[in-house]
């Protein structure tokens, strides 16, 4: 029996016609509602981008504003929170005295930190004789006028403070 092998033709080329080229279709105007879907894309876009940098911005401003230690003896009377970023007991401590001191009316009662990786916020804790996890209640004069060392609650915090604002407040 003889066997039948394809034979290869030259260059690829096959017993079939080749594939007539189809010219690409001409590009088509957009339509209205194609112009109106980027528009309202873009609108949607600036509208997420914009609201994302107003928060980031704010919370930049907040950040920085709570870090100004110069505030303390601005006729407002001030909680400063001696904190060590690295520190988690510090961190919960934060977060109760911001939610304690977030009952009272603005320019009542402030809160500051003084962060002890800054010079500015270890020289408030070596003038005070105090270290991490500390609250220090200055009046509205800048004297200070209490010390609270350790860990405490918002529940624990919050009538402290409605006392010190009570005695020392405008």
């Amino acid at each position: 029996m003889k066997k039948h092998t394809k034979r290869s033709r030259p260059n690829g080329a096959s017993r079939s016609k080749p594939a007539e080229a189809k010219p690409a279709p001409a590009p088509t105007a957009p339509t209205r509602r194609d112009i109106l879907r980027r528009y309202r894309n873009r609108a949607i876009a600036v509208a997420v981008v914009g609201t994302a940098g107003w928060f980031i911005a704010n919370d930049v401003q907040a950040t920085a504003r709570e870090h100004d230690l110069t505030r303390i003896g601005n006729g407002i009377p001030t909680v400063v929170q001696i904190h060590d970023p690295n520190c988690a007991i510090c961190a919960a401590l934060q977060k109760e005295a911001r939610a304690a001191i977030g009952d009272f009316e603005e320019g009542d009662l402030q809160f500051l930190v003084a962060n002890l990786r800054d010079e500015r916020g270890r020289k408030l804790a070596a003038d005070n004789s105090v270290g991490h996890v500390t609250l220090l209640l200055f009046d509205g004069d800048g004297k200070r006028r209490d010390i609270l060392r350790g860990s405490r609650d918002r529940t624990e915090l919050e009538p402290v403070f409605r006392r010190f604002v009570q005695r020392h407040g405008r």
